[in-house]
Parts: C-alpha cells; structure tokens; sequence
C-alpha cells in the first residue's frame, strides 16, 4: 500500500532526465453506480413538479382551472432545470449533479470536457434512444468493454470514475563504470 503512495508522489527533477509527464488513469465505473449517478439527477427534478402540483392543486383544480397554469410553469421549470443540470453544468464540467455526488465524470472519447451540445445530444436525444429498444441501450454500458453505453456512443463521449494521476518513477541515470571513467 505504501508503495502506490510513493509512486503517486511529485516527480524528481535530476540535472541529466527530464520529469515524465504524469500518466491519466481511467476506471470504468460499475453500472450501478452509473444508474444512482441518473437517479439522482432525475429525484432533484421531482421536488420542482411536486411543488407546481401542490400549488395547482390549492388554487383548485387541474389543467382546464385555475391551477392549470401553477402546473405549466412546474413544468417549464423542471425543463429549464434540466436543461441546466443535464446539459450546461455537465457539458461546461463533465459532471451533472448526481455525477458529481456519485464521483463519476463524462469525457470526450479522447479526453476532455464534452462541451455543451455534446451533451444535450447525449441526453436528449441519446437517452430517449436508449429507452426506445427496451432500455438495452443502457444494458449495453454492462458489456462492452469501456463502459460505454448507446447514447455514449452517439455522443462520443464515456463515463469514468474519478481516475487518479499516476506519476511513473523516473528513470535513474546509469551509474558510471570502472571502463567509463
């Protein structure tokens, strides 16, 4: 254990070698994780459309009363919420809400920030295609080797747990020998 501290640790400057870049590590998170990352982002949409039904409801009725438009705009709000969550905060940092809780980040296929349209192609249109064939489109993040599930492959993009940096041990000079010298 101490071992992979050591190796972790701030590289060695020596007068002959240059320092390694540092080594970024990926780690597949497990499935479930991915699907508490969702449900998350998903439970912090109810209290908004709760609220708007409440609301709706204490100003006496439903769509074609009064409370119809307390209703419509719960509903606007929890898209624009959304919109926020899902789209702006994850595409800008990789990380939604739940993503963030649960340590998980989206990338780029090659690294990096998915950027915003990226992700609102990942979840708007990526997510309802993964439902449309009985949810399989999630199960595929279950098989394939990355991680990556259907609408990850329409978006580019891959799911990672927080990855650590690994420094490697620098290489040390070769000690000078009697024929050398």
């Amino acid at each position: 254990m101490t071992a992979n501290i050591e190796a972790a640790t701030l590289p060695r400057m020596t007068t002959t070698h240059r320092a390694e870049p540092p080594i970024r590590v990926r780690y597949r998170p497990p499935f479930a994780l991915r699907w508490g990352a969702l449900l998350i982002d998903y439970i912090l949409l109810i209290p908004i459309l709760t609220f708007s039904t409440l609301v709706a409801r204490l100003m006496g009725g439903g769509a074609r009363m009064a409370g119809g438009s307390a209703e419509k705009i719960g509903i606007i709000l929890a898209l624009i919420a959304a919109l926020l969550d899902l789209g702006v905060l994850a595409g800008l940092t990789g990380k939604s809400v739940g993503k963030w809780i649960t340590g998980l980040r989206i990338e780029r296929s090659r690294g990096g920030a998915p950027g915003i349209p990226r992700a609102l192609l990942r979840h708007f249109i990526g997510y309802p295609l993964s439902i449309i064939p009985v949810g399989l489109g999630f199960l595929l993040a279950s098989v394939t080797p990355s991680g990556r599930a259907l609408h990850d492959f329409i978006s580019g993009t891959v799911v990672i747990r927080r990855g650590v940096t690994v420094i490697p041990p620098s290489r040390k000079p070769k000690a000078p020998t009697a024929n050398n010298g």
